[in-house]
């Protein structure tokens, strides 16, 4: 009898998200021709269904917004003083890594380091560079090091070699890299490991001043702080003015996606800049080196080595990075595209949960169904939704038989779906609400109409929903279902202004 190996099992697995999107495409097409009342029923199913996670969504970003303005307002380190004294004995490695960004984007935010609500004695900086870019990287990291390391209690630079075996280049290659010289640091250096606090940032993130004093305080305040992780609220709003009018509408959607996600810690992956414990990043053996999208694996790492027994804690205390920003309007399109490509990758980590948690019997299985839903169901309704409300959802009506659009389901679908989308149209209404709260100081560059465009801008929602999300997010699920594996891109971005 042919056995099924390891790998082809795998395979199946890495087939079902895609599978579970072009079988929905196909039947809401094959049922408009051939039972056209019932895709319309389909239809109309979904859209209840959508309006529940535009409700879903108004719910949870109105309740984060109040705890981001309350936790933005609060004195983290005058708090952290009183309550806990310890943090003097704390240290926090920041690692940045870094392909062919400009010096000025990296001096931003290492300059950004010695400016925080805390001491940055206590912060040992890596600079992580690629062999690829050797001779850009060597020039930076000895600026860097010559005008900044004297801040900090030091300033690590590391090199990543081209080539090496068994991994995708990419930051989380990059970073495994980094984090395997910087235990031999550690080590060295003779520094506990349960005082060291991991901040894995990308190269353009800010942190607001107080963040360190918040992470400090919410890691020591942890009743378990090795077995979490620290995500932070995420702004796309350092190069906001300049960038074009469709990357910021999708920047704010990643945003407030977030926020949602943030309202409910049970469900949260830690994702793009954020936190850990040392101990955990050890324990798992750091991040992996052959996935894109290692920012979310290693929670998912730390969940599997601590058997259930991981979470994830909310800071709404922000950290603020670059939107997706090009030499040209077409590049920048480009550039969106596959930054929202790469994000959707993360559909690679359902096959991993399906098969690691099928190999966990200590993991109560609650949450591995908790966990498995979220991800397969946010997945789906990604690269789904669109296209079934904007483009599939008329089409049974068009294409019925006369007799059938007689009757009164047909005549009423078009108001029904109508009514619906009118519904879900407060969705939009906070995200223009929230979006101009969120917005930093206008620079003198930018014209005072500016703040007309900001909230013009979203009525590109539907094109930046379907194209620069159910498209990226249907080709991912597409490329993983044929094994067709994306490697790391960098995204462009730039700045007028620093």
């Amino acid at each position: 009898m042919l056995t099924l190996t390891d790998r082809s099992k795998y395979r199946i697995l890495e087939m079902i998200p895609g599978m579970l999107v072009w079988a929905t495409f196909i039947l809401a097409v094959t049922l408009s021709f051939v039972r056209p009342l019932w895709a319309v029923y389909f239809i109309i199913l979904f859209d209840l269904y959508w309006l529940w996670r535009v409700s879903y969504f108004v719910f949870y970003t109105v309740l984060s917004w109040r705890l981001y303005n309350r936790e933005i307002k609060r004195h983290w380190f005058a708090d952290l003083e009183r309550d806990y004294p310890a943090w003097r004995n704390m240290y926090h490695l920041i690692f940045l890594p870094t392909y062919r960004e400009d010096l000025s984007v990296i001096e931003a935010t290492v300059k950004s380091l010695t400016q925080m609500a805390y001491d940055p004695k206590r912060f040992i900086v890596i600079l992580a560079g690629e062999e690829r870019d050797a001779e850009n990287f060597a020039k930076i990291s000895s600026y860097l090091a010559d005008h900044y390391r004297h801040f900090f209690y030091d300033l690590v630079v590391t090199v990543h070699p081209a080539n090496l075996p068994d991994e995708i280049p990419g930051k989380g290659s990059n970073l495994n890299w980094s984090g395997h010289r910087l235990k031999k640091y550690v080590d060295s250096a003779g520094l506990p490991y349960q005082n060291l606090i991991v901040s894995s940032f990308d190269v353009d993130t800010l942190a607001h001043r107080q963040y360190f004093a918040c992470l400090t305080y919410k890691f020591l305040s942890h009743p378990n702080p090795t077995h979490a992780s620290y995500q932070p609220a995420v702004l796309y709003n350092n190069n906001i003015w300049d960038a074009p009018a469709i990357t910021r509408v999708a920047a704010f959607g990643t945003t407030f996606w977030l926020m949602t996600e943030l309202a409910r810690p049970e469900r949260l992956f830690t994702f793009s800049s954020h936190s850990m414990s040392w101990q955990a990043l050890v324990d798992v053996g750091f991040w992996e080196k052959q996935i894109v999208t290692e920012d979310s694996r290693i929670f998912l790492q730390c969940f599997l080595r601590y058997d259930g027994d991981y979470s994830v804690t909310p800071i709404y205390v922000p950290v603020s990075m670059d939107m997706v920003m090009a030499k040209s309007y077409l590049k920048s399109l480009v550039s969106l595209y596959k930054q929202q490509r790469r994000w959707a990758w993360g559909i690679e980590h359902l096959p991993y949960m399906l098969w690691n948690f099928s190999k966990n019997p200590r993991i109560p299985w609650r949450k591995k169904l908790y966990y498995i839903w979220n991800l397969s169901e946010g997945m789906y309704s990604w690269a789904t939704a669109p296209i079934l409300i904007f483009l599939i959802g008329r089409l049974p009506l068009y294409v019925a038989p006369m007799s059938m659009q007689q009757q009164a389901l047909f005549q009423n679908a078009p108001f029904v779906l109508e009514k619906l989308l009118q519904l879900s149209m407060i969705g939009i209404f906070v995200s223009v609400l929230m979006s101009l709260k969120l917005l930093p100081p206008r620079p003198s560059s930018a014209r005072p109409h500016a703040y007309l465009t900001m909230i013009f801008q979203w009525l590109l929602l539907p094109i930046t929903f379907g194209v620069f999300g159910s498209l990226p997010a249907t080709e991912a699920q597409t490329r993983l279902m044929f094994g067709r594996y994306l490697g790391f891109n960098v995204t462009e971005k730039a700045r007028s202004e620093i």
